[in-house]
Protein backbone atom coordinates (compact mmCIF):
# COMPACT_ATOMS: atom_id res chain seq x y z
CA UNK A 1 0.00 0.00 0.00
CA UNK A 2 2.90 2.34 0.69
CA UNK A 3 3.89 2.04 -2.97
CA UNK A 4 0.97 4.41 -3.60
CA UNK A 5 3.39 7.11 -2.44
CA UNK A 6 5.55 6.32 -5.47
CA UNK A 7 2.52 6.96 -7.68
CA UNK A 8 1.62 10.16 -5.81
CA UNK A 9 5.15 11.52 -6.17
CA UNK A 10 5.96 10.35 -9.67
CA UNK A 11 2.79 9.42 -11.53
CA UNK A 12 0.99 12.77 -11.26
CA UNK A 13 3.82 14.38 -13.23
CA UNK A 14 2.71 12.39 -16.26
CA UNK A 15 -1.00 11.69 -15.70
CA UNK A 16 -3.65 14.12 -14.32
CA UNK A 17 -4.74 13.05 -10.79
CA UNK A 18 -8.41 12.17 -11.45
CA UNK A 19 -7.48 10.45 -14.70
CA UNK A 20 -4.84 8.40 -12.91
CA UNK A 21 -7.34 7.32 -10.25
CA UNK A 22 -10.11 6.56 -12.77
CA UNK A 23 -7.99 4.50 -15.13
CA UNK A 24 -6.24 2.76 -12.25
CA UNK A 25 -9.50 1.29 -10.99
CA UNK A 26 -10.81 0.65 -14.46
CA UNK A 27 -7.72 -1.46 -15.15
CA UNK A 28 -8.14 -3.27 -11.80
CA UNK A 29 -11.70 -4.16 -12.81
CA UNK A 30 -10.62 -5.35 -16.26
CA UNK A 31 -7.83 -7.49 -14.79
CA UNK A 32 -10.09 -9.18 -12.24
CA UNK A 33 -13.24 -9.60 -14.34
CA UNK A 34 -12.08 -12.61 -16.43
CA UNK A 35 -11.37 -14.49 -13.20
CA UNK A 36 -14.61 -13.57 -11.44
CA UNK A 37 -17.21 -13.19 -14.18
CA UNK A 38 -18.65 -16.70 -14.03
CA UNK A 39 -18.81 -16.76 -10.23
CA UNK A 40 -20.44 -13.32 -10.21
CA UNK A 41 -23.09 -14.57 -12.62
CA UNK A 42 -23.82 -17.47 -10.29
CA UNK A 43 -24.07 -15.06 -7.36
CA UNK A 44 -26.26 -12.54 -9.17
CA UNK A 45 -28.77 -12.49 -6.32
CA UNK A 46 -26.07 -11.53 -3.82
CA UNK A 47 -24.76 -8.86 -6.17
CA UNK A 48 -28.26 -7.45 -6.56
CA UNK A 49 -28.77 -7.38 -2.80
CA UNK A 50 -25.38 -5.80 -2.04
CA UNK A 51 -24.83 -3.39 -4.93
CA UNK A 52 -25.66 -0.27 -2.89
CA UNK A 53 -23.11 -1.19 -0.24
CA UNK A 54 -20.60 -2.10 -2.94
CA UNK A 55 -21.08 1.32 -4.52
CA UNK A 56 -20.40 3.04 -1.18
CA UNK A 57 -17.26 0.95 -0.71
CA UNK A 58 -16.11 1.77 -4.23
CA UNK A 59 -16.81 5.48 -3.84
CA UNK A 60 -14.91 5.60 -0.53
CA UNK A 61 -12.03 3.20 -1.11
CA UNK A 62 -11.40 3.87 -4.80
CA UNK A 63 -13.00 7.25 -5.38
CA UNK A 64 -12.18 9.33 -2.30
CA UNK A 65 -9.03 7.45 -1.28
CA UNK A 66 -8.00 6.95 -4.90
CA UNK A 67 -8.19 10.53 -6.12
CA UNK A 68 -7.80 12.74 -3.04
CA UNK A 69 -4.13 11.86 -2.31
CA UNK A 70 -3.21 12.59 -5.94
CA UNK A 71 -5.01 15.94 -5.73
CA UNK A 72 -3.32 16.67 -2.40
CA UNK A 73 0.12 15.99 -3.85
CA UNK A 74 -0.26 18.94 -6.22
CA UNK A 75 -0.41 21.59 -3.47
CA UNK A 76 1.05 20.10 -0.30
CA UNK A 77 4.20 18.39 0.89
CA UNK A 78 4.87 14.71 1.49
CA UNK A 79 5.49 15.54 5.17
CA UNK A 80 2.06 17.13 5.54
CA UNK A 81 0.42 14.22 3.71
CA UNK A 82 2.13 11.75 6.04
CA UNK A 83 1.05 13.58 9.18
CA UNK A 84 -2.57 13.93 8.10
CA UNK A 85 -2.83 10.35 6.84
CA UNK A 86 -1.82 9.05 10.26
CA UNK A 87 -5.14 10.38 11.56
CA UNK A 88 -6.97 7.60 9.71
CA UNK A 89 -6.42 4.88 12.38
CA UNK A 90 -7.62 7.36 15.01
CA UNK A 91 -10.83 7.90 13.03
CA UNK A 92 -11.21 4.13 12.64
CA UNK A 93 -10.99 3.59 16.39
CA UNK A 94 -13.31 6.49 17.27
CA UNK A 95 -15.99 5.63 14.69
CA UNK A 96 -15.83 1.93 15.56
CA UNK A 97 -16.22 2.77 19.25
CA UNK A 98 -19.07 5.28 18.86
CA UNK A 99 -21.19 3.61 16.19
CA UNK A 100 -20.23 -0.06 16.42
CA UNK A 101 -19.50 -0.34 20.17
CA UNK A 102 -15.97 -1.64 19.63
CA UNK A 103 -14.08 -1.42 22.93
CA UNK A 104 -11.13 0.93 23.37
CA UNK A 105 -8.78 -0.06 26.17
CA UNK A 106 -5.77 1.55 27.81
CA UNK A 107 -3.20 -0.74 26.13
CA UNK A 108 -4.55 0.06 22.68
CA UNK A 109 -4.46 3.80 23.43
CA UNK A 110 -0.80 3.52 24.54
CA UNK A 111 -0.01 1.61 21.36
CA UNK A 112 -1.77 4.28 19.30
CA UNK A 113 0.24 7.04 20.98
CA UNK A 114 3.51 5.15 20.44
CA UNK A 115 2.69 4.77 16.73
CA UNK A 116 1.84 8.45 16.40
CA UNK A 117 5.06 9.54 18.12
CA UNK A 118 7.09 7.16 15.93
CA UNK A 119 5.51 8.45 12.73
CA UNK A 120 5.98 12.08 13.77
CA UNK A 121 9.63 11.38 14.60
CA UNK A 122 10.18 10.18 11.04
CA UNK A 123 8.20 12.96 9.39
CA UNK A 124 9.83 15.85 11.28
CA UNK A 125 13.27 14.21 11.02
CA UNK A 126 13.73 14.37 14.77
CA UNK A 127 13.52 18.18 14.74
CA UNK A 128 10.52 19.63 16.63
CA UNK A 129 11.00 22.97 14.84
CA UNK A 130 9.96 21.34 11.57
CA UNK A 131 6.63 20.40 13.12
CA UNK A 132 6.09 23.91 14.45
CA UNK A 133 6.90 25.51 11.09
CA UNK A 134 4.71 23.24 8.95
CA UNK A 135 2.20 25.21 6.87
CA UNK A 136 -1.05 23.66 5.74
CA UNK A 137 -2.74 24.23 2.37
CA UNK A 138 -5.80 23.23 0.35
CA UNK A 139 -4.03 19.97 -0.41
CA UNK A 140 -4.08 19.16 3.28
CA UNK A 141 -7.88 19.29 3.24
CA UNK A 142 -7.87 16.81 0.35
CA UNK A 143 -5.63 14.55 2.43
CA UNK A 144 -7.85 14.88 5.51
CA UNK A 145 -10.78 13.84 3.34
CA UNK A 146 -8.78 10.81 2.18
CA UNK A 147 -7.96 9.86 5.78
CA UNK A 148 -11.62 10.03 6.84
CA UNK A 149 -12.68 8.21 3.67
CA UNK A 150 -10.25 5.37 4.34
CA UNK A 151 -11.48 5.11 7.94
CA UNK A 152 -15.08 4.76 6.75
CA UNK A 153 -14.06 2.30 4.02
CA UNK A 154 -12.17 0.15 6.54
CA UNK A 155 -15.08 0.10 8.99
CA UNK A 156 -17.78 -0.66 6.44
CA UNK A 157 -15.59 -3.29 4.78
CA UNK A 158 -15.38 -5.10 8.10
CA UNK A 159 -18.91 -4.66 9.43
CA UNK A 160 -20.92 -5.06 6.23
CA UNK A 161 -21.26 -8.79 5.85
CA UNK A 162 -21.21 -10.26 2.36
CA UNK A 163 -21.96 -13.52 0.59
CA UNK A 164 -19.33 -12.76 -2.05
CA UNK A 165 -15.77 -14.02 -1.99
CA UNK A 166 -12.89 -11.54 -1.66
CA UNK A 167 -12.08 -11.17 -5.36
CA UNK A 168 -15.74 -11.15 -6.39
CA UNK A 169 -16.40 -8.30 -3.99
CA UNK A 170 -13.22 -6.48 -4.95
CA UNK A 171 -14.05 -6.69 -8.67
CA UNK A 172 -17.33 -4.88 -8.05
CA UNK A 173 -15.77 -2.39 -5.63
CA UNK A 174 -13.27 -1.46 -8.35
CA UNK A 175 -16.09 -1.14 -10.91
CA UNK A 176 -18.17 1.13 -8.70
CA UNK A 177 -15.05 3.07 -7.73
CA UNK A 178 -14.36 3.81 -11.41
CA UNK A 179 -18.03 4.73 -11.95
CA UNK A 180 -17.94 7.15 -9.01
CA UNK A 181 -14.85 8.81 -10.52
CA UNK A 182 -16.19 8.98 -14.09
CA UNK A 183 -18.05 12.34 -13.85
CA UNK A 184 -15.03 14.03 -12.25
CA UNK A 185 -12.71 12.47 -14.82
CA UNK A 186 -14.82 13.93 -17.63
CA UNK A 187 -14.76 17.39 -16.00
CA UNK A 188 -10.98 17.17 -15.61
CA UNK A 189 -10.55 16.14 -19.25
CA UNK A 190 -12.80 18.88 -20.64
CA UNK A 191 -12.01 21.84 -18.40
CA UNK A 192 -8.70 21.26 -16.60
CA UNK A 193 -6.14 18.93 -18.17
CA UNK A 194 -6.16 16.37 -20.96
CA UNK A 195 -4.71 12.89 -20.60
CA UNK A 196 -2.01 11.76 -23.00
CA UNK A 197 -2.22 8.01 -23.57
CA UNK A 198 1.49 7.43 -24.02
CA UNK A 199 3.94 4.92 -22.57
CA UNK A 200 4.24 6.88 -19.31
CA UNK A 201 0.47 6.77 -18.88
CA UNK A 202 0.29 2.99 -19.30
CA UNK A 203 3.30 2.36 -17.06
CA UNK A 204 1.95 4.40 -14.14
CA UNK A 205 -1.63 3.19 -14.46
CA UNK A 206 -0.65 -0.49 -14.59
CA UNK A 207 1.72 -0.12 -11.65
CA UNK A 208 -0.92 1.75 -9.61
CA UNK A 209 -3.51 -0.90 -10.47
CA UNK A 210 -1.39 -3.89 -9.46
CA UNK A 211 0.78 -2.90 -6.49
CA UNK A 212 -1.15 -0.37 -4.35
CA UNK A 213 -4.32 -1.58 -6.03
CA UNK A 214 -4.97 -5.31 -6.33
CA UNK A 215 -2.20 -6.55 -4.02
CA UNK A 216 -2.60 -3.95 -1.27
CA UNK A 217 -6.41 -3.92 -1.13
CA UNK A 218 -6.60 -7.73 -1.16
CA UNK A 219 -4.11 -8.11 1.69
CA UNK A 220 -5.83 -5.36 3.68
CA UNK A 221 -9.16 -7.17 3.33
CA UNK A 222 -7.63 -10.46 4.46
CA UNK A 223 -5.97 -8.75 7.43
CA UNK A 224 -9.29 -7.23 8.48
CA UNK A 225 -10.94 -10.63 8.56
CA UNK A 226 -8.22 -11.86 10.91
CA UNK A 227 -7.65 -8.77 13.07
CA UNK A 228 -10.70 -6.49 12.89
CA UNK A 229 -11.03 -2.90 11.67
CA UNK A 230 -9.22 -1.06 14.47
CA UNK A 231 -6.15 -3.28 14.75
CA UNK A 232 -5.73 -3.49 10.98
CA UNK A 233 -5.84 0.31 10.93
CA UNK A 234 -2.62 0.27 12.94
CA UNK A 235 -0.84 -1.18 9.91
CA UNK A 236 -1.19 2.23 8.23
CA UNK A 237 1.55 3.49 10.54
CA UNK A 238 3.99 1.11 8.85
CA UNK A 239 3.19 3.11 5.70
CA UNK A 240 5.58 5.85 6.87
CA UNK A 241 8.40 3.36 7.47
CA UNK A 242 8.11 1.86 4.01
CA UNK A 243 7.88 5.38 2.59
CA UNK A 244 11.30 6.11 4.09
CA UNK A 245 12.66 2.87 2.56
CA UNK A 246 11.21 3.73 -0.85
CA UNK A 247 12.68 7.22 -0.54
CA UNK A 248 16.11 5.73 0.14
CA UNK A 249 16.12 3.31 -2.80
CA UNK A 250 14.11 5.27 -5.37
CA UNK A 251 14.55 8.97 -4.59
CA UNK A 252 18.09 9.07 -3.13
CA UNK A 253 16.86 10.08 0.33
CA UNK A 254 19.06 9.23 3.32
CA UNK A 255 18.13 6.93 6.20
CA UNK A 256 18.91 8.64 9.51
CA UNK A 257 18.82 7.78 13.20
CA UNK A 258 15.30 9.18 13.59
CA UNK A 259 14.10 6.60 11.07
CA UNK A 260 15.28 3.85 13.41
CA UNK A 261 13.74 5.49 16.48
CA UNK A 262 10.44 6.03 14.69
CA UNK A 263 10.41 2.46 13.39
CA UNK A 264 10.98 1.03 16.86
CA UNK A 265 8.14 3.13 18.32
CA UNK A 266 5.74 2.18 15.54
CA UNK A 267 6.38 -1.55 15.88
CA UNK A 268 6.23 -1.28 19.68
CA UNK A 269 2.82 0.38 19.39
CA UNK A 270 1.54 -2.29 17.01
CA UNK A 271 2.94 -4.98 19.33
CA UNK A 272 0.98 -3.56 22.28
CA UNK A 273 -2.25 -3.43 20.28
CA UNK A 274 -1.73 -6.92 18.88
CA UNK A 275 -0.74 -8.37 22.26
CA UNK A 276 -3.94 -7.08 23.81
CA UNK A 277 -5.96 -8.41 20.89
CA UNK A 278 -4.46 -11.89 21.34
CA UNK A 279 -5.43 -11.91 25.01
CA UNK A 280 -9.02 -11.00 24.11
CA UNK A 281 -9.27 -13.82 21.56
Amino acid sequence: MASNLIVARGGVEYVPPISLAFWRWTVVFLILLPFTYLSLRKNYTSVKNEYKKLFVLGALGCGVCGAFPFLAGQTTTVANMGIIYTSSPVFIILISSIFFKEKINFIKVIGLIACLVGVFAIIIKGDINLLINLKFTLGDLWMLGAAIGWALYSIYLFYWKTNLQIFQRFTLVALFGAISLLPFYIVEEVFIERTFFDSDFFAWVIFAAISPGIIAFTLYTVAQKKLGASLTGFTLYIFTIYAAIYGYFLFDEKLEGYHLIGTILVFFGIYLARKNNVKKT
